[in-house]
């Protein structure tokens, strides 16, 4: 048989090879779909982590399934235990925040005329000025009536979906295990793969994903300590019970864009119903200028020292990945920007070395013929 007419009978095999195995990736990725975000989030915990599993596993000469036990259960016990500590642990507790809340609905704020009057130079007219403002809300429940069945169902929404990322939370730590264990031969495979199918660029831009994504979570864990602490700081100065609790639930909710104002605005309308008003005005002022604002210097700064990025850039792929990814957008935002940005980069610093490169060509000498030839 001729080689020519044995390369076309191979060409129908070879195009059916090919659909067979793209139709076996699509299975594939059709059976992970709905673990796909539990997945991603193993990956990224386990990658942004993994130096602590290093220390145990080389340093400490633990095995590697034992070392990545370690890792999980510390990560079960740093995500359990402020869910425990943050839960009403008795009805007593329970009974005593519903009677603050009915006061605040029923009561308003009764001090806060006589506080306003107290201030020297503006307070007789602020307290006229206030007065004119209705502070009784026991109307509120009657308002709101008619809307009690939208308004129970958008709570339990809220709350399938707190429950449903928790149990994701959970099962990505429980996924990481296999990532802690397995991940130096995972990543072998696939920069192996990545470098045989992208080349030197695709080499280049894996490493700049790592880095975007330790970025994040480094931005993070640090408005999540920064926020914690000045949190739990502002509460003590102002009197609330259980500061260092309350901070810690802080830093929880701080990974989420609005997360810290959800612990430190209850605290100041509390200080407010508790006829506490200059602490409570304290409290508000500190949390809107102090507390909110680590959000947008810390953590955008130690964006952008991971990605490589201008801030600006950082700030727009955090906020527009979580607007367009869900949660798990806080790492893609930034790390599509960056991978985009840098390719625009190299991109343009190649079209201007070809254009550099053909201009001396132009402008050269031409070379002179040789006077003695012939």
């Amino acid at each position: 048989m001729h080689p020519s007419s044995e390369v076309e009978s191979l060409r129908p095999a070879r195009l059916i090879g090919l659909l067979a195995l793209l139709a076996l990736g699509v299975g594939c990725l059709l059976v992970l779909w709905p673990f796909l975000s539990a997945l991603l989030w193993a990956a990224i915990l386990a990658f942004s982590t993994w130096p602590a599993y290093r220390f145990l596993r080389d340093r400490a000469r633990l095995s590697p399934g034992f070392a990545a036990g370690v890792m999980v259960t510390a990560e079960m016990l740093l995500v359990g235990l402020p869910i425990v500590f943050a839960a009403p642990t008795s009805r007593e507790e329970v009974e005593a925040l519903r009677a603050q809340v009915e006061a605040l609905l029923t009561a308003g704020m009764p001090g806060l005329g006589a506080w306003l009057a107290g201030l020297p130079y503006v307070g007789d007219f602020l307290r006229d000025w206030m007065a004119g403002f209705a502070f009784d809300l026991s109307g509120l429940a009657n308002l709101l009536r008619p809307y009690a069945g939208t308004i129970a169902s958008a709570v339990l929404t809220v709350l399938l979906a707190v429950l449903s990322g928790v149990a994701e939370l959970l099962l990505a730590i429980l996924l990481a295990f296999f990532f802690y264990r397995d991940g130096e031969a995972m990543a072998q495979r696939a920069s192996r793969m990545i470098g045989r199918v992208g080349g030197a660029r695709a080499q280049r831009l894996l490493v700049l994903t790592g880095n975007v994504t330790r970025g994040v979570v480094y931005g993070l864990i640090g408005t999540a300590v920064a926020q914690g602490i000045l949190t739990a700081l502002g509460l003590w100065l102002a009197g609330v019970p259980q500061p260092v609790l309350l901070g810690v639930v802080a830093g929880a909710l701080s990974i989420f864009p609005v997360g810290a104002p959800l612990v430190w605005i209850p605290a100041a309308i509390w200080l407010f119903v508790e006829d506490r008003i200059g602490w409570g005005i304290f409290m508000a002022l500190y949390g809107a200028f102090g507390i909110s604002s680590v959000d947008n210097v810390i953590r955008p700064l130690l964006i952008s020292r991971g990605a490589d990025l201008p801030l600006l850039l950082t700030l727009l792929g955090a906020l527009g990945g979580v607007f367009a990814f869900g949660f798990l957008g806080l790492f893609l935002g930034p790390v599509l920007l960056a991978v985009g940005f840098t390719l625009v980069l190299e991109f343009s610093a190649e079209a201007e070395a070809q254009d550099a490169a053909v201009e001396a060509a132009e402008t050269a000498p031409a070379p002179r013929p040789d006077r003695d030839a012939g």
